[in-house]
């Protein structure tokens, strides 16, 4: 199969609280995108690498403090922006991630710190061309948690999903696109699905190619 190449590649970050279905989409999409021809890079934050997997034992084992946290995410996201989000980018791939900054901004900001300074903190990271945030109420977040056999952790307690909750919907950030979380896995695909299209067109359509051609490839990308 030829893959085919976005000029300058597509960031698409997928949030949203605990037990949302983040990581079901990521790999959903990417799975669709792949097929259709398009290179597809597919990451998560906190990443496998040593700062990420620091923060991620606290989790289990008792939260730092949210400034310590600030630290161990700013240093793993820095690493992988330069490992693999900008190169996959410059290589005119798409690159999917199962969080990224606005995570730090909603569960950090919940924690007390101020959400304009965590922004400011993360301007070295590139902007995402699509954002979904999958909407979803804390207490099916929670009852998702629990039914695929995990225990909620220091994070995810009700009152703190819904704090996190209330500052993703508050960011005023570019290109986000809100998701019903709620529905079953089919119409949140379907609603992801249809973003990405209308962020496809817009992103192949500012490239150099001709316009038939541009046509051709968001048709290939797109199809289901």
């Amino acid at each position: 199969m030829i893959k085919e190449h976005i000029p300058g590649g597509m960031l698409i970050a997928i949030e949203g609280i605990d037990g949302a279905g983040k990581t079901t989409l990521a790999h959903a999409v990417a799975r669709i995108l792949d097929a259709a021809g398009a290179t597809v890079v597919l990451g998560k934050e906190p990443t496998n690498g040593p700062w990420g997997t620091r923060l991620r034992q606290t989790a289990a084992t008792g939260r730092m403090s949210p400034e310590q946290e600030v630290e161990f995410l700013l240093h793993d996201r820095r690493q992988h922006v330069e490992d693999v989000i900008k190169p996959a980018l410059a290589r005119g791939e798409v690159v999917i991630l199962d969080r990224y900054f606005p995570s730090m901004v909603a569960y950090q900001g919940a924690a007390g710190l101020p959400l304009d300074e965590l922004l400011h903190a993360n301007d070295f990271a590139p902007r995402p061309n699509l954002l979904l945030l999958l909407d979803l109420l804390p207490e099916q977040g929670l009852e998702r948690i629990r039914a695929r056999g995990d225990k909620p952790n220091h994070f995810e307690t009700a009152q703190n999903l819904e704090h996190c909750r209330a500052i993703f919907q508050q960011l005023e950030l570019p290109d986000k696109h809100i998701v019903d979380a709620s529905q079953d896995e089919a119409g949140v695909l379907r609603d992801a699905h249809a973003a990405i299209a209308a962020a496809l067109a817009t992103r192949i359509g500012g490239g150099s190619d001709d316009t038939a051609e541009n046509a051709r490839k968001i048709a290939r990308l797109t199809a289901r």
